[in-house]
């Protein structure tokens, strides 16, 4: 079935009017007359309808659906942004694994260099790579995508967390699957998060300011690129959350 992302008030009409992007979307499409449609808005909300090829519109196909999240837990992905494509694919897998807020960091190291007046555009961009994912993998919550922050500002939303760093130290920390199982079995709707560096890696005294609030753990005996550890840092905290 088909999916377009729509506001809540859209899905409680029966005849929604669609954004310009989403009926776009519809034309490109090209639908068959009476083939389902799904509308949904990102926040739990979903609704069926048939498109009707006389009109080019939709009509109701059954009432409103309210999803409940999988877990009462949140997972957050800090990550210091990374070039290009890499980014947009940290954002597209980031979303089908189920991230609850993906909070985009500049660091001393980070390749990448986002002037302020460029951060709003930077992040409407961000949002459309995130409901395109949402769209195609049947996800019906969207992350939420923070204003980009510099890493002292980080440190701040970090706090509020129980969070988890890839940190490669002597002698190495715990591994990831180990830290989130013991973190679960005390605190078992915490609200979680991972926090993965740039392409150089954190300065010594961006490290040392996160191991005093985030807990340091290994990913494994390889070295992993910064968004694979992003992608294999959610993969293990959704995996141990889906078994709590």
């Amino acid at each position: 079935m088909h999916r377009l992302i729509a506001e809540t008030e859209t899905l409680k009409s029966d005849s929604p009017l669609l954004s310009r992007e989403a009926a776009n979307h519809l034309k490109v499409l090209r639908p068959k007359n009476g083939e389902e449609i799904e509308l949904f808005d990102g926040r739990g909300l979903t609704r069926v309808y048939r498109y009707n090829s006389a009109s080019r519109g939709l009509k109701a196909a059954g009432d409103l659906e309210r999803h409940a999240k999988v877990s009462s837990s949140s997972v957050t992905l800090f990550a210091c942004v990374t070039k290009g494509s890499r980014w947009d694919w940290t954002l597209e897998k980031a979303t089908e694994l189920g991230a609850d807020r993906i909070v985009p960091v500049i660091s001393a190291r980070t390749v990448v260099r986002v002037d302020a007046a460029e951060r709003p555009a930077k992040r409407e961009r961000w949002m459309r790579i995130v409901e395109e994912a949402a769209r195609q993998s049947d996800a019906v919550f969207l992350p939420e995508i923070a204003d980009i922050v510099d890493f002292k500002e980080s440190l701040g939303l970090v706090e509020k967390t129980n969070c988890f760093i890839g940190a490669l130290m002597t002698p190495p920390p715990k591994h990831l699957l180990e830290e989130i199982t013991s973190a679960m079995a005390k605190s078992p709707n915490g609200d979680y998060a991972v926090y993965i560096g740039p392409e150089g890696d954190f300065t010594p005294e961006e490290l040392s300011s996160l191991l005093k609030i985030a807990r340091p753990v290994s990913f494994g005996s390889q070295i992993l690129r910064a968004e694979t550890a992003a992608i294999f840092a959610l993969s293990v905290i959704r995996a141990a959350l889906s078994d709590s």
